[in-house]
């Protein structure tokens, strides 16, 4: 299923963090936002819940005290985590 990615990422090192988000998403994809990382993506996965877990698991390989706030949007629900922790779900805003 496809899977839209609202994130923001934060990292001890914020320019190695930089090149892999491009690197994995696109310069188009990303934006950068003080010492955070703007992440808006669309991503193939089973579920959020999944998908989320897959990707802090990379960005902590780049750096191991990263951090992720996630929004994953998917037929008009919107799921919420801050690392691997779920925060609630709701309706998509358009």
């Amino acid at each position: 299923m496809k899977l839209h990615l609202h994130a923001r990422v934060s990292s001890d090192l914020p320019d190695a963090m930089g090149r892999f988000l491009t690197d994995k998403f696109g310069a188009a994809s990303i934006s950068r936002d003080g010492d955070e990382w703007i992440v808006r993506a669309a991503i193939e996965g089973k579920s959020a819940r999944e998908a989320n877990r897959t990707l802090l698991a990379q960005l902590r390989r780049v750096e191991r005290k990263t951090r992720l706030r996630a929004e994953w949007t998917h037929a008009g629900l919107t799921e919420r985590f801050f690392d691997y922790v779920p925060k609630g779900s709701g309706p998509a805003v358009p």
